[in-house]
């Protein structure tokens, strides 16, 4: 059997407007690597982003946050964001609950994995969904501008970030929840 030499991995991100041609850039860049850096390999993947969203039960209702940044400003959303490196998808949950509501959660199950390479204006996101129980005192944080619990009445009403409305529906579903527009 032919012995494999383990490497590390580090990611040097690249971001380019859509449809922008990096050949060119790829070619400069492997060519000072190879000349400096022998021993190094360059490889240049598209990246996808890994994501966790929370679906928070907390006082009769669902949490939701304000955003604070770009993309949908100003819009509701589940919390969430990007797991980071070495950090499990539920590390990552419970983090950003902490970080964007103040709250401690449970987390009770998976709701499922959303892969479309369109639910994200910034690029291919991958996110796990999760559905929780939260707990402690409510207030918004780090890149939310504002932490609020939603009834599931009101949660009808709401135009959503991203694909965060089939999120919470697939999560009622599985709790038994239903009404005349499926949540």
């Amino acid at each position: 059997m032919k012995k494999v030499n383990p490497m590390d991995r580090y990611i040097l991100l690249v971001k380019t407007p859509q449809g922008y041609k990096i050949d060119s850039l790829r070619n400069e860049i492997e060519k000072v690597v190879k000349e400096n850096y022998p021993l190094v390999k360059v490889e240049m993947h598209r990246c996808i982003g890994l994501t966790v969203d929370l679906v928070i039960l907390y006082k009769g209702g669902i949490v939701l946050i304000k955003r604070f940044n770009e993309p949908y400003k100003d819009y509701w959303a589940l919390p969430g964001g990007f797991v980071e490196y070495g950090e499990k998808v539920e590390n990552a949950a419970i983090r950003e609950a902490k970080e964007e509501t103040g709250l401690d959660v449970e987390l009770i199950k998976l709701i499922g994995v959303y892969s479309d390479p369109k639910r994200d204006p910034r690029g291919h996101t991958v996110t796990t969904a999760f559905l929780a129980k939260g707990k402690g005192v409510l207030r918004g944080g780090d890149d939310a501008g504002e932490a609020r619990v939603f009834s599931f009445e009101e949660i009808k009403e709401i135009k959503l970030a991203f694909d965060h409305g089939k999120i919470i529906k697939d999560a009622l579903r599985s709790l038994g929840e239903k009404n005349d527009r499926g949540y």
